[in-house]
């Protein structure tokens, strides 16, 4: 980003479409909008307006954000205008040729963020709603977006520097003999507090469920039917089915939408000593699989010889596959993909195990960079309960809480984290 620019991109889908919509953001946009849209309209309100300057190259509705009242901060306009490619084209190397760049992916929030407009949280929820594919995605990502975690944080940060001035006014004026000493309430406020970050981090695995899905392995010895079901659960074609053992080497992953919920179904490399490589680290990846799962369906089935299930932190359940061959012993549903049998019984017995494992208030702790936060804070609170008589070491073990929420919005510190984040977002966004 080059500070000055004025940066213009197609911010809408892919074309052809009905309606295209170009955005531009930076000071030259109202003499832009003079020479190449026959005027600036009244600001927030579509006026219909011919688009080119010598030559007409579109007619579409023009709407004006005049700075600072924008998206980005700064002058904005929006271009809606008729989805043709070659139209799209012709407009943006108009705009180029009177000095408009192209905007880097990312860029229209990154000046958002730089001008004070989002914070890093509700940026991250922005990104999280393009991304969301259900419904409790959306809402969690909404939720974020709109400032709720933002006003938590802000919530958390005053109490803090209402805390940290109680110790400072102490060290202030330590050299005058009538300096009150701390309040009784203090130590409970220090304790109040670290519990409320406490009560948050709780959460977190509810919050990171909703946001990235419920992780469900197939797992079980070559043959036992995993690639089968997955196509069956997932009512599509995704894996590959042969009566070759060890024909699936890596872990395939099937999102699925069940009840709003994500789940991310997981088929797996059968489980068995073998003397091939690839399949061995097809094994191994499978193994690693299991270990991070939410949920284990461990696949046995009446044709083939029993197999150890393998020990996992994650509840495992047994199902009997191949229901229509026999049925296999002390398992939790048997089901057959040929006939159909027990499939959408399995499928709502995951459902409710997803929802289950999520149920509960909006968690907006949901992402790996808040727990870490959380953590730091709740770890400075902490020492300032141990050296609490001690005003000087206490105040400094606030100062670290204080500073460990402010890098999660990104007040301080922030360029770590801009460029990860800002290159998931799409050309003109």
């Amino acid at each position: 980003m080059r500070d000055g620019d004025t940066i213009a991109a197609l911010s809408s889908g892919a074309l052809p479409a009905g309606v295209a919509v170009i955005r531009l953001s930076g000071p030259q946009v109202p003499d832009l909008l003079e020479r190449l849209a026959g005027g600036v309209p009244e600001p927030r309100k579509l006026a219909l307006r011919q688009i080119g300057a010598d030559t007409w190259l579109d007619r579409g509705l023009v709407a004006y954000f005049p700075a600072p009242h924008s998206f980005t901060g700064e002058h904005c306009a929006e271009l809606q205008v008729h989805g043709s490619p070659a139209g799209v084209r012709a407009i943006l190397k108009l705009l180029v040729q009177h000095g408009v760049r192209l905007a880097e992916a990312g860029e229209f929030t990154r000046r958002a963020f730089e001008n004070g407009k989002l914070d890093l949280v509700t940026i991250e929820g922005l990104g999280d709603l393009l991304e969301a594919e259900t419904e409790n995605q959306r809402q969690q990502a909404l939720d974020r977006l709109e400032g709720g975690l933002t006003r938590q944080l802000d919530s958390w940060r005053e109490q803090l520097l209402d805390l940290r001035a109680e110790l400072e006014a102490r060290l202030d004026f330590s050299d005058e003999g009538d300096v009150d000493e701390l309040p009784e309430s203090f130590s409970a406020s220090l304790v109040a507090l670290r519990q409320d970050f406490e009560a948050a981090l709780t959460g977190f695995d509810r919050g990171r469920l909703r946001r990235e899905g419920v992780r469900v392995a197939l797992a079980g010895p070559p043959n036992a039917g995993k690639s089968s079901l997955i196509n069956a659960l997932s009512r599509s074609d995704v894996a590959i089915v042969t009566d070759e053992a060890g024909t699936t080497r890596d872990v395939r992953e099937v999102p699925l939408d069940l009840g709003g919920q994500l789940f991310i179904l997981l088929d797996l490399a059968g489980l068995r000593e073998t003397d091939s490589k690839a399949e061995a680290e097809g094994v191994r990846r499978a193994e690693a699989a299991i270990a991070g799962a939410d949920l284990v369906l461990w696949l046995v089935a009446p044709d083939l010889p029993e197999y150890p299930a393998p020990s996992t932190p994650a509840p495992l359940w047994r199902i009997g596959t191949k229901s229509d061959l026999g049925q296999a012993t002390q398992v939790k549903l048997a089901l057959s993909t040929q006939t159909g049998s027990g499939v959408d019984i399995l499928l709502n017995a995951i459902e409710e195990f997803g929802a289950d494992m999520v149920r509960g208030e909006p968690v907006l702790v949901s992402r790996e960079r808040d727990r870490q936060a959380l953590l730091a804070a709740v770890e400075a609170v902490r020492e300032a309960e141990r050296v609490v008589a001690q005003p000087e070491l206490a105040a400094e073990s606030l100062r670290r809480a204080s500073h460990a929420l402010e890098r999660l919005l990104g007040r301080l510190d922030p360029e770590r984290v801009l460029d990860q984040l800002f290159s998931r977002f799409c050309i003109g966004k």
